[in-house]
């Protein structure tokens, strides 16, 4: 069999316009795995209410952000899939879950190259329902339906990964150099507290209150809040940082039910507000810069941070299409096209 790679990223609107992100929302938002309410009551709140007035604002954010060359996630993915490509003889494909560049064109480009044994790559390194799961649910779909003589491999969540942990760590350590910091945040993307519940397969573990994430459970495979603390209790360790220097937070969130807290914005306020003068964030959810790092944490997190009393402020990149990142992920597609083996 001939094997093959695909990344599958996020995804991105075509241009920072109404006219392009607004089904671009549509997509993402209408995902029972993001907005996991029952059909008609998801269609109401989507078509009926949010996308009335979010893609005026959402395009007025993406403008920004926005590169010459285009989307900077779109970007960033294409040139770390072409420099993993340059370290393989495998054929490697990009795709998004969301958006023009879809996972059932990427795996068309796989087959056209007589792949037939893929290795899915979804471009996270936690485990979450609203990322992780609906890349791997969508594209088993898409393999099913249009290239059911395909078989599909699936990199598992890497956050505790101790070879992705050091690359993590040395590339906070560049961002940090030459800054003066008196406290780390660690911003991860928010989602429900009810998707931890419904990722909870014990159905009784998760208390989403720290309390179980000290108890050792499978539930730890799927619960996205215990995978977001160990990785900065990890890099902590890793980088000997001082533990009351460092915290974890989460960002991004919809009105109406609970989400993941402490919530990030309201972190920014009360660091400031607490004396710290200089912040800098990290972002290790995403492995690539995009909207709700360039736009939300960089760009808002810093005037929130400043008007309420803090002084200086940084934004560390992701990960992006590093050396380190891209050795890394070249060294795993080699173990798996070796022998099987994927990062635990």
């Amino acid at each position: 069999m001939k094997k093959g790679v695909l990344l599958v990223n996020l995804g991105s609107p075509d241009s920072p316009t109404p006219k392009d992100v607004k089904p671009y929302l549509d997509e993402f938002l209408m995902d029972e795995r993001v907005i996991d309410a029952p059909k008609w009551l998801r269609t109401l709140l989507v078509r009926g209410i949010i996308l009335q007035t979010r893609p005026k604002k959402s395009a007025k954010a993406y403008q920004k952000i926005w590169w010459e060359e285009g989307s900077p996630l779109i970007v960033i993915s294409e040139r770390f899939r072409d420099k993993v490509k340059s370290g393989l003889s495998l054929p490697v494909a990009l795709g998004m879950r969301y958006g023009s560049m879809s996972i059932e064109k990427a795996l068309g480009e796989l087959q056209s190259k007589g792949v037939d044994e893929v290795l899915l790559v979804p471009l996270y390194p936690h485990y979450a329902m609203s990322s992780y799961e609906t890349v791997v649910v969508k594209s088993l779909e898409v393999q099913q339906q249009k290239f059911p003589e395909m078989q599909v491999t699936t990199m598992p969540a890497f956050y505790k990964n101790p070879d992705y942990i050091k690359v993590l760590s040395d590339s906070i350590a560049e961002g940090l150099k030459d800054f003066d910091y008196d406290h780390i945040l660690f911003s991860y993307h928010g989602i429900p507290e009810r998707h931890i519940r419904k990722s909870d397969p014990t159905k009784f573990h998760c208390k989403i209150d720290g309390s179980c994430c000290k108890i050792n459970s499978v539930a730890h495979h799927t619960c996205y809040r215990h995978q977001c603390y160990d990785t900065t209790d990890r890099v902590i360790e890793h980088m000997k940082l001082d533990e009351s220097k460092v915290s974890s937070s989460f960002q991004s969130r919809l009105a109406g039910d609970p989400w993941l807290k402490p919530y990030t914005d309201f972190e920014f306020e009360r660091l400031a507000k607490e004396g710290k003068r200089n912040l800098a964030v990290v972002t290790p959810a995403f492995v690539s810069d995009c909207l709700e790092t360039l736009e939300e944490i960089a760009m808002e997190g810093q005037e929130q941070f400043e008007e309420a009393g803090g002084k200086h402020y940084k934004h560390i990149p992701c990960l992006n299409d590093s050396d380190a990142w891209v050795t890394l992920m070249v060294k795993w597609i080699r173990q798996w096209e070796a022998d099987q083996s994927l990062p635990a």
